[in-house]
């Protein structure tokens, strides 16, 4: 708006003075100058902002990567501390790593097996299991505390896949990290209870008792007295007719 105004005052005193139109002459083009320069500035200005939002940016990233890695290491040498840690507390509080996880599927019923693996080289899949979404999770045999999350308290069996949600690749190295757990002696063994019965282990048997001495027998006479039971001839007809190639005549 101010170089139209900058004109009509021009006409309207161009006719009092050249002098004057002169003047105003020069005035109207240092605007003009003014406002192309004005024109292209902000360009290089919005430049220089975009630059200075992304190197900022790619430092926040690279700080937050470095954090990442540092507690990922520090973890990574002793995963138990994650379970104890103030992190831990505030994600999953007082309940296992699997409770409340759900897999996305299509309709109500969850299918009956879990993925193969969720992570397939540099891929992550959209809904990972509960110890594939979480990189400070880490199986260990020593990692006592984790373990004991998949294990029933009263049977001592490890809990199927379908319920905790995890992985096949996961749950074989479960399975296999509380084994060894359990071979060095930091989880207790379920040994079931069985009621023998006495007549197992009694020598009241004559075949499994002392041997009695030698009793004053007659030719017909067996050692035994359960050496007079005899056969039931159609078993023994049986028995004659399976092994008959085999019988001496």
């Amino acid at each position: 708006m101010a170089a139209p105004s900058l004109s009509m005052l021009s006409r309207a005193f161009s006719r009092i003075s050249p002098v004057v139109l002169q003047c105003i002459h020069q005035t109207e083009l240092a605007t003009r100058r003014t406002l192309v320069s004005t024109w292209f500035q902000p360009a290089s200005v919005h430049l220089q902002s975009n630059r200075l939002l992304f190197t900022t940016v790619s430092k926040y990233e690279k700080s937050a990567d470095v954090d990442t890695e540092e507690r990922s290491s520090r973890y990574k040498e002793r995963p138990w501390d994650y379970l104890e840690s103030e992190e831990y507390a505030e994600r999953y509080g007082s309940k296992p790593v699997w409770f409340n996880y759900r897999r996305n599927h299509k309709g109500g019923i969850p299918p009956q097996k879990t993925r193969r693996t969720c992570i397939r080289g540099d891929k992550i899949c959209g809904n990972p299991c509960p110890i594939c979404r979480d990189p400070n999770v880490i199986i260990h045999y020593q990692n006592v505390m984790l373990l004991q999350q998949f294990i029933h308290p009263h049977s001592g069996e490890v809990y199927e896949h379908t319920r905790t949600g995890v992985c096949m690749k996961q749950q074989k190295l479960l399975k296999k990290a509380i084994d060894s757990a359990r071979d060095h002696g930091l989880l207790p063994f379920q040994v079931p209870f069985v009621d023998y019965s006495g007549e197992d282990y009694s020598n009241s048997h004559d075949a499994v008792g002392c041997t009695p001495s030698r009793p004053s027998l007659t030719a017909d006479q067996p050692w035994y007295p359960w050496y007079l039971a005899q056969a039931d001839e159609r078993e023994v007809a049986k028995v004659k007719k399976i092994y008959k190639a085999y019988l001496k005549k």
